[in-house]
């Protein structure tokens, strides 16, 4: 949307990736038009984070993190579309959802505070009622299409209610499908609970983490910028201090394997929970002490080679989730990322 140009200023990636220790780093050159007059970067990273699409990941994220935009998630599956519909009584259609979809990507000046929008695979593929297709539609307002990859949540059996996403499989292939439908971006959730049983344990946490550096490797491999979604449930009675405890070690662990994924973190972006207490804890809880605890977790455990950090509403109502974000991004601290959004309900209503 708003990348005019890339280029890999060093080896053939083919040769590179065989053998990536006869060069150690190599650097990348991209311009960005997001911010005027156009900029070239130049950044040096590992060999062994390179691909064929190394400088073209890294304008993607830039360009998804312009300040004063965020993301729009429209990437709710056929169930979760259908409970919006049933308070209202619209039949849950495919025809219904994409007359939906396309009144929320016609929304006048959108383009203006969202970068990048999350569809559902059907959505990705639809077109308005003149013909024009949605991707068409949201590079025209300068939005970049992404689009949800995962296959959903299943049982790890021992545990107390915890789950792991599915959807690697075949995640390649439908990878380079979607970059070819007009997708620059992707999405995989996984979700992580505190309960009084003992959870999260270490074999979640690692099953969790584990799957989303694969997902994102394999993205980067396709084109596609991956969002690193390792949501840690506020559901429950925990005090916001737990919350901080249990976000840290799983976004430590996140990023560790991560790295060991070879993965490009400066062609990522991640969509965390916001540290705040549990849902049905009575304690009472600011948006300046969900700011506090939210940037100093941020701090010990997000490398600030991530270009942005596009925060999940988590549940919260669009007042609540917007009262937060403010008091995030007017904390006094070093905050080396960009700070925004990936709502969905919270823009939707």
């Amino acid at each position: 949307a708003s990348i005019s140009s890339f280029s890999l200023a060093t080896l053939p990636s083919k040769t590179r990736l065989a053998n990536p220790t006869t060069l150690s780093f190599v650097c990348v050159r991209f311009t960005s038009l997001t911010f005027p007059p156009p900029t070239t970067y130049n950044l040096i990273i590992m060999a062994s984070t390179a691909t064929d699409y190394t400088a073209e990941l890294i304008a993607t994220a830039n360009a998804i993190s312009t300040p004063g935009k965020g993301i729009l998630a429209a990437d709710e599956s056929v169930g979760t579309i259908g409970k919006r519909f049933a308070p209202i009584g619209v039949e849950n259609n495919e025809e219904n959802r994409r007359r939906y979809r396309e009144l929320l990507f016609k929304t006048k000046g959108l383009g203006q505070y969202v970068s990048g929008a999350i569809t559902f695979e059907e959505t990705l593929g639809h077109s308005t009622k003149d013909g024009v297709s949605f991707v068409d539609l949201m590079k025209a307002e300068g939005i970049i299409p992404g689009i949800k990859v995962d296959k959903g949540v299943k049982p790890i059996s021992g545990t107390d209610g915890e789950t792991v996403t599915q959807g690697i499989t075949d995640l390649g292939a439908r990878c380079a499908k979607y970059y070819a439908m007009g997708a620059r971006f992707a999405k995989w959730r996984g979700v992580i609970r505190i309960t009084d049983g003992g959870a999260p344990s270490e074999l979640a946490i690692q099953q969790n983490v584990q799957a989303l550096a694969r997902y994102a490797s394999i993205c980067q491999e396709n084109g596609l910028v991956p969002i690193v979604e390792p949501e840690v449930l506020m559901d429950g009675t925990h005090s916001i201090e737990k919350s901080a405890e249990v976000t840290e070690r799983v976004l430590v662990a996140q990023y560790k394997a991560l790295s060991d994924h070879h993965v490009l973190l400066e062609g990522t972006l991640l969509k965390p929970n916001m540290v705040r207490k549990g849902a049905d804890s009575t304690s009472t809880c600011t948006p300046d002490d969900i700011a506090r605890a939210t940037v100093r977790t941020l701090q010990h455990s997000v490398p600030v080679a991530v270009p942005g950090i596009m925060f999940l509403s988590g549940g919260m109502s669009e007042e609540g989730a917007t009262l937060a974000l403010n008091a995030i991004n007017s904390f006094a601290g070093k905050k080396p990322w960009h700070l925004s959004f990936s709502y969905g309900k919270a823009l939707q209503k």
